[in-house]
């Protein structure tokens, strides 16, 4: 329904703050006004990645009250994808 990413945080917080969960609790908030604006009530959670984000970020959008029924972690799995790094001999 409506995507929301660091575009409209970007103003606030730059660098290595855009990966706070303060930031992902913002940016939570501007989302939930831009879907109350739908009537909507219930929301399906889907989170990828891992982050310090997470949690905050389902948090605040319960804090605003909507009733959350579903959280899904969406994060791509690689089915023995890409070869990783060698690993470092120090």
């Amino acid at each position: 329904m409506r995507w929301v990413g660091q575009q409209p945080v970007v103003p606030v917080f730059r660098g290595s703050r855009k990966s706070t969960p303060f930031a992902a609790q913002v940016a939570a908030e501007r989302c939930a006004d831009a879907v109350k604006e739908y009537g909507i009530k219930n929301l399906e959670v889907m989170v990828k990645g891992p982050g310090p984000g997470r949690e905050s970020t389902i948090r605040a959008l319960n804090a605003a009250g909507f009733r959350i029924t579903n959280i899904t972690d969406v994060t791509p799995i690689p089915h023995n994808g890409c070869r990783p790094p060698k690993k470092r001999r120090v």
